[in-house]
C-alpha cells in the first residue's frame, strides 16, 4: 500500500473517531513527510508552530495508535517538522520513502487578466500597511485564528480555502485580513490582492447594475489571486448581491484561488443567506476571536505604546487594561487618551496620569470565568450533581447533560481538552472532541437547542459579571 494511501486511510480513521471537525481544523492541514521503515520513524509536517505544538500536545498517542497499525508495526517514532525544515532521518537514511508536499511554492497568477481588470483591484481594496503579524498581539483568545492566518498566507488557495474568521467588532478580524494580504503580497509579490468590505462589495454591485456595468465587475472579482473579504453579513438578505458573489466565489476557488472571510458570527447564524451560499462560506476551516484576557489586554498596549515610540509603566498598562472595554478599539482608544494628555501636559505617562484622564468610573469586576462556576450554574438547570458527571455513569440523560457541560466549559474558558477530560472523571481527549461534535450537530440542527445553549450561556455570563 501507498504511504500517501496510508495517511488517507489514517485520516477517514481519525475523522470516525474524533469528527470530521477534527480533521479539517488540524489533520488536513499537516502532511506525512516521510516514513522509515529501517528506523520505524513518521515524519509529520505542520504549516506553523501552533498547528505543530497542537497535534504533538494532543494527538500524538491517536497518530501513534492508528498509524502503527496501518504500517504494521509495534510502535512507530513520529518527528514533528515545521514546513521546510529538514529531519535528521532525510540528511542520514538513505531509501527513505519522501512525500513531496504537494505545496512548495505559489505559482505566478495564472488567472487570464485584462490590464483594466488588474488596474481595478490594484486602484481600490488595497490592504493597510499598517496591519501585519508582527504588529498582532497574539493571546488565548485568538491564538487560532492567528495561527491559521498564517497559514493562509503561507500556502494561499491550498490550506483552509475559505478561512472564516469571526468574533465580536473590534477584536482584530480586520487585521488579521490586512496582514494576510501584506504577508502574502511580500511572499508572492506579483499576486493580485482584493481587501473589500461587503457593503461596498454590495454598493459596487448596485452601481455596476444601473451602469449595465456587470461583465465588468464580474471581471473584476475574478481576476483576484486573493480575495479578503470584511463583514460578510451585511450581504445577507440581498438575493442579487448573493448570487453575482456566488459564481465569484465558485469561479475564485475553483482556480485554487484564496479565499478570506470575517463575520461577526458564524455562517450558521447569518441569517437572510442562501443557503448554497452559506455552506460555502463553511467549507474551509471557521476561527473565532473571543475576547482577550487581561495579560493579553496588557501585551496589546504595550505593543501599541511601543509603535508610537512611547514607553508605557507596567501598572498603567495593568490599569487601562482593567477598564470595562468591549473591544480592542476602546482599549486603544484609552491609551490615546492617556498619551495625548501626557504629551500636551508636558508629563510623562504615569497611574497618576492615566487615573486623571481615566477617572475610576469604568473599573469593573474581572472574574474569569472557571469550571465551578459553569457548573454551579448548570446545577441550577439540571438536577444531576457534580459528582454524577464526573462519575462513569453513562444513561442517556447524564451523558447529554455532561456533553453540554464539556461544550460550554470550551467554549467559555480556556481550558484545554485534556484539562476538560480530566475535570471530569479522567476522560480523554478524543472522549471531549466526540461530546463538542455531537453538542455542535443539535446546536446547528436544532433552534430549541440552541436557544436554550444561549439561555445557559447568558445565566454564567451573569454570575461572573
Amino acid at each position: 500500500m501507498k504511504i500517501q494511501t496510508i495517511w488517507e486511510e489514517f485520516l477517514t480513521i481519525i475523522k470516525g473517531e474524533a469528527g470530521s471537525r477534527v480533521v479539517d481544523t488540524w489533520f488536513k492541514a499537516v502532511s506525512l513527510r516521510h516514513w522509515d521503515a529501517m528506523t520505524q520513524t513518521v515524519a509529520l509536517e505542520a504549516p506553523n508552530k501552533f498547528v505543530l505544538d497542537w497535534i504533538k500536545n494532543n494527538y500524538s498517542l491517536l497518530i501513534q495508535t492508528h498509524l502503527s497499525r496501518l504500517l504494521h508495526v509495534d510502535k512507530l517514532k513520529l518527528t514533528f517538522l515545521l514546513h521546510g525544515a529538514v529531519s535528521e532521518v532525510e540528511r542520514t537514511v538513505a531509501g527513505a520513502v519522501t512525500i513531496t508536499p504537494a505545496f512548495v511554492h505559489m505559482p505566478e497568477p495564472t488567472v487570464n487578466k485584462t490590464e483594466h481588470s488588474v488596474t481595478s483591484v490594484r486602484q481600490r481594496g488595497t490592504v493597510n500597511m499598517r496591519h501585519t503579524f508582527d504588529t498582532f498581539v497574539v493571546g488565548s483568545s485568538n491564538s487560532l485564528a492567528y495561527a491559521a492566518a498564517q497559514a493562509v498566507a503561507e500556502k494561499p488557495g491550498t490550506l483552509y480555502n475559505p478561512l472564516f474568521l469571526y468574533g465580536g467588532s473590534g477584536l482584530g478580524k480586520t487585521h488579521l485580513l490586512h496582514a494576510i494580504g501584506n504577508e502574502i503580497k511580500h511572499l508572492y509579490p506579483k499576486a493580485v490582492i482584493l481587501y473589500q468590505t461587503a457593503d461596498r462589495f454590495v454598493n459596487e454591485f448596485i452601481h455596476a447594475i444601473r451602469f449595465d456595468k456587470v461583465h465588468k465587475f464580474q471581471e473584476k472579482y475574478k481576476a483576484v489571486d486573493v480575495l479578503l473579504v470584511d463583514d460578510i453579513q451585511f450581504i445577507s438578505n440581498k438575493e442579487q448581491t448573493q448570487e453575482a458573489f456566488f459564481h465569484i466565489f465558485n469561479t475564485l476557488y475553483d482556480s485554487c484561488k484564496q479565499i478570506v472571510f470575517s463575520s461577526d458570527v458564524v455562517p450558521q447564524d447569518i441569517r437572510g443567506l442562501a443557503e448554497r451560499l452559506r455552506s460555502r462560506l463553511a467549507w474551509g476551516l471557521v476561527a473565532d476571536i473571543r475576547s482577550p484576557a487581561l495579560e493579553t489586554k496588557i501585551a496589546i498596549l504595550k505593543k501599541k505604546a511601543e509603535l508610537s515610540s512611547e514607553f508605557l509603566p507596567d501598572d498603567v498598562a495593568h490599569f487601562i487594561a482593567s477598564r470595562a472595554v468591549s473591544n480592542i478599539r476602546e482599549l486603544e482608544g484609552f491609551l490615546i487618551r492617556v498619551m495625548a494628555f501626557s504629551s500636551l501636559t508636558g508629563q510623562e505617562i504615569s497611574l497618576e496620569v492615566a487615573e486623571k484622564v481615566l477617572g475610576q468610573q469604568t473599573v469593573v469586576k474581572s472574574e474569569p470565568i472557571d469550571f465551578n462556576g459553569i457548573m454551579k450554574c448548570l446545577g441550577n438547570h439540571y438536577p444531576y450533581k457534580l459528582e454524577q458527571l464526573r462519575s462513569k455513569d453513562r444513561s442517556r440523560d447524564i451523558a447529554n447533560v455532561r456533553q453540554i457541560a464539556m461544550f460550554l466549559v470550551k467554549k467559555m474558558t480556556d481550558k484545554s481538552l485534556r484539562d476538560i477530560g480530566i475535570f471530569f472523571g479522567g476522560r480523554d481527549h478524543s472522549t471531549v472532541m466526540h461530546a463538542l461534535s455531537k453538542v455542535q450537530e443539535q446546536y446547528d440542527a436544532d433552534n430549541n437547542f440552541k436557544a436554550h445553549l444561549q439561555q445557559l450561556e447568558d445565566a454564567i455570563l451573569r454570575d461572573f459579571r
